[in-house]
């Protein structure tokens, strides 16, 4: 699986003008599900980005983590996280899960990181979203369970 983490002050996700999803200070994990991945992925990303220390401490050093600070996620599906770009302008997605395999690890990651003491909020799969934030560092960060 891959996700583009992003620490936030606050993150929104629309579809259709209507607010599906919010999280105040934390992040908004914009998650990919690739072929061939399986739940152990998405527990493993799970447990990574919610112990993953991005949030300052009192000495100013990213030392502490989603769960140290008790943070939210907003947690938005987006397949063109498995863009390849190698050949040619256009990206190829083949390397995407299927939407119904996507759909199930996506709702699979949300609910894990729930079950980690996480609180989550969604998009919704497969829909036109909106998503705004306030990126705080800014902070982004690439993770891959496949290279992490």
């Amino acid at each position: 699986m891959r996700a583009l983490v992003q620490r936030v002050s606050e993150a929104t996700v629309r579809v259709d003008g209507e607010i599906t999803g919010k999280c105040d200070t934390g992040l908004l994990v914009l998650i990919c599900a690739m072929k061939g991945d399986s739940e152990a992925q998405a527990d493993k990303l799970a447990a990574k980005i919610s112990k993953l220390r991005i949030f300052t401490d009192e000495a100013g050093k990213m030392n502490r983590s989603l769960l140290d600070i008790q943070g939210g996620a907003l947690v938005v599906s987006q397949f063109t996280l498995a863009a390849d770009t190698r050949r040619g302008n256009r990206p190829g997605f083949s390397t995407a899960a299927a939407p119904e395999d996507g759909n199930r690890l996506y709702e699979y990651f949300a609910q894990a990181l729930k079950d980690l003491s996480v609180p989550v909020a969604t998009g919704i799969f497969g829909a036109d979203m909106k998503v705004s934030l306030v990126n705080d560092g800014p902070v982004t960060i690439w993770i891959d369970t496949e290279v992490n």
